[in-house]
């Protein structure tokens, strides 16, 4: 069951190639969320390399970060970025909640979607830029990318139903339990403090990042239970994204 949930996870979450789970049940997807940092580990060690890279050869750190997120995106083929631009059309379109899931499942993107994902990025790309100004940019693209997939446990805890029957949204829906999210959050925050503590920075940056991610991200989450009634897979893009930008703020100084 682990290393079915390991390669769901890394198979949905990125564009890494794996064999396809043997079978998909309630066990294997909650495996796969709270794998999910472990699945972004890839993606992590892309970041840093090109944050060390831009620092080697000199890069401005506003070029790195942009390097850096677009490689990323690029790692997951901007799935997240799909996710959160249909999020932000569906919340902006109607306040019924039929209509907003339907111009979610649409996938168009409107100006609502193009304006946030932009927004998003650009806060994204500064924060990381200034956390290379700052000579720890290397914990904040590790931290940023982790926690971003750390807080997809929270997204589906078991009072978290989803939206809609069908898709990715449902399979995962009310799959985790409270306890081992808890768990996983604490072992995240211990890591980031460790993370902290190697990069020269204090120990409890690396928890407030964690911390931030998981306050945007729960912020975004209880937002689209109250409009649409639960989570789908693009609110759980939506809520990656967020949840990055979150950590890479409370890194960017």
């Amino acid at each position: 069951m682990m290393r079915d949930a390991l390669r769901l996870a890394v198979g949905t979450l990125t564009a890494v190639p794996v064999p396809p789970p043997r079978d998909v049940d309630s066990g294997v997807a909650r495996g796969a969320m709270l794998l999910a940092p472990v699945a972004a580990l890839p993606l992590a060690v892309l970041a840093c390399a090109v944050v060390l890279v831009g620092d080697v050869v000199s890069l401005p750190p506003l070029l790195t970060a942009v390097l850096a997120v677009g490689a990323v995106a690029l790692g997951t083929r901007g799935m997240h970025l799909d996710g959160l631009a249909d999020t932000a059309d569906g919340l902006g379109a109607s306040y019924d909640r039929e209509r907003a899931l339907d111009v979610m499942r649409k996938g168009d993107v409107g100006p609502m979607g193009v304006a946030t994902v932009v927004l998003v990025l650009l806060g994204q790309v500064a924060a990381l830029a200034g956390a290379i100004a700052a000579g720890h940019g290397v914990l904040a693209a590790a931290v940023g990318v982790l926690a971003g997939r750390l807080v997809l446990g929270v997204c589906c805890l078991r009072t978290v139903p989803a939206a809609r029957p069908g898709g990715l949204g449902a399979a995962v829906a009310g799959s985790t339990p409270v306890w081992q999210v808890a768990l996983a959050l604490a072992l995240g925050a211990a890591l980031a403090a460790v993370g902290g503590v190697l990069a020269d920075v204090a120990p409890w940056r690396g928890v407030l990042a964690v911390l931030l991610a998981l306050a945007a991200s729960s912020a975004l989450l209880w937002r689209c239970v109250r409009r649409l009634g639960g989570i789908t897979g693009d609110v759980l893009g939506a809520c990656v994204e967020t949840a990055t930008l979150g950590a890479l703020v409370a890194l960017a100084a």
